[in-house]
């Protein structure tokens, strides 16, 4: 059980959206935002919308989103990758990775977010309660911040900055 032995993001391997295996050590320095996406909730306009706006503005200072498809809010994630990575890369213009689809809770939930609930559980226990749950992690690969789905990315952009910041 990797995600219980594991003191970093950095410790962890998850696929990219075209199935090939990408390990999380290549952000070893970044400021990273892990969010979990969907293409048909009512938070997505938005939230890519915004998720836009802080990757352009800090990507080039050390950030980096990381975004993880996942279908288990309503069924609102149901295409295959092909099918996601068109509707956030051509609809939404994301610019930043978009992973393999994976579940955020259960006993099938991917590895990296068994870690990311472990270091920072929810006000309601830690499942992921919705889309657009986003993880802020610091240079050192640790969670430092979950904030709600309903926190619009650029309330995040602050705490974003103050790392960034730090050395």
């Amino acid at each position: 059980m990797a995600e219980n032995t594991s003191k970093s993001i950095y410790d962890f391997t998850v696929k990219d959206i075209r199935g090939n295996d990408v390990s999380l050590s290549e952000y070893n320095g970044k400021v990273l935002l892990i969010v979990n996406v969907a293409s048909k909730c009512g938070l997505t306009q938005t939230n890519y919308k915004e998720l836009n706006v802080l990757y352009e503005k800090y990507k080039n200072q050390g950030f980096e989103i990381l975004a993880f498809p996942c279908n288990q809010f309503l069924g609102q994630e149901p295409g295959n990758n092909e099918a996601i990575q068109e509707v956030a890369c051509t609809m939404f213009k994301a610019e930043f990775p978009i992973f393999d689809k994976v579940e955020v809770n259960g006993k099938n939930a991917a590895p990296i977010y068994k870690f990311l609930k472990s270091q920072k559980g929810g006000i309601f226990g830690d499942a992921v309660k919705w889309n657009f749950t986003k993880f802020l992690v610091n240079k050192e690969g640790k969670v430092v911040e979950r904030y709600a789905p309903t926190t619009s990315p650029l309330q995040v952009e602050k705490d974003i900055q103050k790392l960034l910041e730090s050395s």
